[in-house]
């Protein structure tokens, strides 16, 4: 299926191998002169993060260049979802060169390039809705605070045209709530429901540029039945959000002695008796990866920031990795659960992302599932420091292909060590079983 690339709103995505710069037609938007990607203070660039900055108004100029004894926006103004969503096209049918810098060795799209998408475009739309069309005031700084929640409904083909459409569907007074689906389709004429590939919740928070506080944003009405109740059901989690985290450690402290009992009875096995082992099981810190990098300045946004989607296309490649070496099959991904950015990261820190298996679920013979956990660390070898930046949970399949191939396929257990590490687990499996007992349909953009 072809998505019409001249639809009002849509944004044309191109590849980045050629130089962009050599086209003058992109020194000019809409007749009046703008300045050269190159010269943008975020140098994190990607066919994307171009195709953004080319469309962006001048809103942005003032973000990055803000007038001089600027002032806060002093009335808010209420917006629509309509007047955030924006949507852009990759035009993989046509377009050898994309089709190649997306491609995985699969012939699918790249799942780690993909969510650094989704965290630019959703940033996109958050600064569209709190924007206020007055060029003498400073617009707040808009951070990623978390990702609610990530879901691959079907493959991605990387042959096939590829739409990503967004809006903001929530605020609370200083956060918003967007929302996007990837929308793919091999079939003319089919429902738009059955095309939807991925959808993303993502949450960002709004900062005074030069305070630092909460900033207040922009309204949002509302205006169709749909919008309504996303709005609604963000509302909902928005609440869930502030309680549940307290209330599901008491849970783990009171209630869950026997199940850390058991949990760790059989990784004392493993620990003192390891000859009489289950063999079908295996130590969680076994099945542990490890990345290194100094922070770069070519990987910053528009704040001087480390960009998210850097972050997550680097937790992801390590997640994918640690589900491959583990079941000894290729994994195919299916979800990402609630990340929290619980700290900025700086050009030049030093960054430690380390995986495991959580845990492993076995009901579905046919699509067991691996549960890996991402942890991003900032450490600070000159002040002895070391402290979590982000938290991110996975979950993998094997694919059908690869399991069809080899008969006798089991995917192993996982058994903690310790108790810190049994605790993780039981907090993991009962937060993915509150999930799935909700039994929520999400219902998304039309």
């Amino acid at each position: 299926m072809e998505f019409n690339s001249s639809s009002p709103g849509t944004i044309p995505v191109v590849s980045t191998m050629t130089n962009p710069f050599d086209n003058n037609s992109l020194a000019c938007v809409n007749g009046q002169a703008r300045k050269p990607i190159a010269f943008w203070p975020g140098m994190y660039h990607s066919p994307v993060t171009n195709a953004l900055w080319e469309t962006r108004p001048k809103t942005f100029e003032r973000l990055l260049d803000p007038p001089k004894d600027a002032t806060p926006q002093g009335e808010l103004l209420t917006r629509t979802p309509r007047q955030s969503r924006t949507s852009i096209l990759y035009g993989f049918s046509t377009d050898y060169i994309l089709r190649e810098q997306y491609r995985d060795p699969w012939n699918e799209v790249r799942i780690g390039k993909l969510l650094e998408d989704l965290d630019a475009l959703a940033g996109t739309i958050s600064v569209k809705h709190c924007s206020d069309d007055d060029s003498t005031t400073r617009l707040p700084l808009l951070v990623t605070a978390s990702v609610d929640k990530i879901v691959l409904k079907k493959p991605i083909s990387v042959n096939v045209d590829l739409k990503i459409v967004g809006s903001a569907i929530w605020v609370g007074r200083s956060s918003i709530e967007v929302q996007l689906e990837v929308i793919q389709s091999t079939k003319e004429g089919s429902d738009t429901s059955d095309s939807v590939a991925l959808t993303a919740n993502f949450i960002f928070v709004a900062r005074d540029s030069k305070t630092g506080k909460a900033a207040p944003v922009n309204r949002l009405s509302p205006e169709t039945e749909t919008e309504k109740l996303l709005f609604e059901e963000a509302e909902a989690r928005s609440k869930l959000r502030k309680r549940k985290n307290v209330e599901e450690k008491k849970e783990i402290q009171n209630g869950e002695v026997n199940r850390l009992e058991a949990l760790l009875a059989e990784g004392r096995i493993f620990c003192d008796m390891p000859a009489l082992a289950d063999r079908n099981s295996i130590l969680l810190r076994d099945t542990c990866l490890e990345n290194s990098l100094i922070c770069q300045p070519q990987q910053r946004n528009i704040h001087g920031r480390i960009f998210g989607g850097f972050l997550m296309h680097r937790a992801f490649e390590l997640a994918f990795s640690t589900a491959y070496v583990f079941a000894g099959l290729v994994p195919y991904f299916l979800e990402v659960d609630h990340v929290d950015f619980l700290r900025p990261v700086d050009v030049g820190d030093f960054l430690r992302i380390k995986s495991c298996v959580l845990y492993t679920e076995h009901e579905n013979s046919e699509k067991p599932l691996i549960n890996i956990e991402v942890v991003a660390h900032v450490t600070r070898p000159e002040l002895r420091s070391s402290e979590v930046s982000n938290t991110f949970h996975f979950t993998f399949t094997v694919r059908p292909e690869a399991k069809a191939k080899n008969n006798g396929f089991r995917i192993r257990r996982v058994v903690p060590a310790t108790e810190e590490e049994a605790c993780s687990i039981l907090e993991r499996m009962d937060a993915d079983s509150m999930q799935s007992s909700k039994g929520k349909k999400r219902r998304y953009l039309a």
